[in-house]
């Protein structure tokens, strides 16, 4: 299928202040893009575009005093079918785990591991090790803890998550994770577009949405503890060991966030589609962080 795909922020900034945006597709996905990737920055200035070890592009440049615009949009071909379900994966014991994986084993400032120690092991011991443990944990993260715009604190944890019941994809996915890496499992948080291909559309805004992967077998595999269904028509912008590795706006100065909208939009012809205000798509209008 093809989505368009991309963001529209607005900020205010009193004084000229460096910023880096992660809006681009991931680099794993360069040749999947059908059309040229439009980066538009108002007041025109110079901008680039930079790729880190882990293959998420940053897009880094001075907003000056005032009002700064950003738009970024791109059409990409995305697989018809949604994220696999292999029930028959095994976990990878712990000693033959890849030396780059064992980093996702670790706490990380959203993900504290030795504060839900105890609870997982406690509710997850006697699940059978592999596909059906990740699944166990997306299933009791996705009961647990009700979906709420607005409800979670900026800099929430995974074990306040816990506490609280509450949260956004953010938190669902950072909660995951940490269950996870308590069990000896590398997991891994992933932020992205996924609108609602697929899916009934429902009321609540398109946003930039995390998920989270998890290493099994010999490889990476995606899990939602959000939504907790197979989705399709998710598009890859960073990953990292959590949200603190990659927001969408890294400011280094004070800001004002006062426009923010994501679009995702299964194209009904093959046709690329430019960057445009006018065309109709699922929108954000404000941001959940």
């Amino acid at each position: 299928m093809h989505l368009s795909i991309g963001c529209r922020i607005e900020l205010r900034c009193e004084a000229a202040t460096p910023l880096l945006a992660l809006v681009h597709v991931h680099g794993s996905l360069a040749t999947d893009l059908i059309a040229p990737e439009q980066l538009l920055l108002q007041p025109d200035r110079t901008v680039e575009v930079l790729a880190d070890q882990s293959g998420n592009r940053w897009c880094r440049f001075v907003a000056a005093a005032g009002t700064t615009s950003l738009h970024y949009a791109t059409t990409i071909e995305a697989p018809d079918h949604s994220d696999p379900v292999l029930p028959g994966v095994r976990q990878c014991p712990i000693e033959a785990l890849p030396i780059d994986t064992y980093r996702f084993l670790n706490a990380s400032p959203y993900c504290d591991t030795a504060a839900l120690m105890e609870l997982a092991w406690s509710t997850f011991a006697g699940i059978p090790a592999g596909w059906s443990l990740v699944q166990a944990i997306c299933d009791w993260v996705h009961g647990q803890i009700r979906f709420e715009y607005g409800a979670s604190e900026l800099h929430q944890s995974a074990s306040q998550t816990a506490d609280a019941g509450v949260g956004v994809c953010r938190d669902f996915a950072h909660l995951a994770i940490t269950l996870c890496r308590c069990l000896n499992i590398p997991a891994r948080y992933c932020t992205g577009y996924l609108g609602y291909t697929g899916i009934p559309i429902g009321l609540a805004p398109v946003d930039f949405s995390a998920w989270f992967e998890a290493f099994l077998g010999d490889r990476w595999y995606v899990f939602d503890a959000r939504h907790n269904i197979p989705r399709c028509g998710r598009v890859l912008i960073a990953r990292g060991r959590d949200a603190a590795d990659v927001p969408f706006l890294r400011s280094f100065g004070a800001h004002e966030l006062t426009g923010f909208e994501v679009i995702t939009e299964a194209l009904s012809s093959d046709a690329p589609r430019p960057l445009s205000g006018d065309e109709p798509a699922e929108r954000s209008e404000s941001p959940v962080l």
